[in-house]
């Protein structure tokens, strides 16, 4: 094995990503129990109940694709070119929202 190849084998070894993908796995947990909670509370509003439950779905996305997508690792116009179909989905849950509860 060359010198160059022994060098750029031992700069790329292998991370485990056990620990991190474990407290990721309890945090998307702990938001899907907030939400099955939220959905189960008497007496909110609509408004608050969707907007509530958008934001966590919004906020679970955002660690799926950080995390389990590696998201984190890539350059940052990568993570630009992937937050723009994001930015768009939570531009169209809005206005759905919006024109659901807009009074008439």
């Amino acid at each position: 094995m060359s010198e160059h190849h022994a060098q750029t084998h031992e700069q790329h070894e292998h991370k485990s990503h056990k620990k991190e993908y474990l407290i990721i796995f309890l945090l998307l947990a702990v938001l899907t129990a907030i939400e099955i909670w939220v959905a189960e509370i008497p007496g909110i509003g609509k408004i608050a109940k969707a907007s509530s439950l958008t934001l966590l779905a919004v906020g679970k996305a955002f660690l799926v694709a950080f995390y389990y997508m590696h998201l984190k690792e890539e350059t940052k116009w990568l993570r630009f070119i992937a937050a723009v179909p994001i930015s768009a989905a939570i531009f169209a849950t809005v206005l759905c929202l919006e024109a659901m509860y807009k009074p008439f």
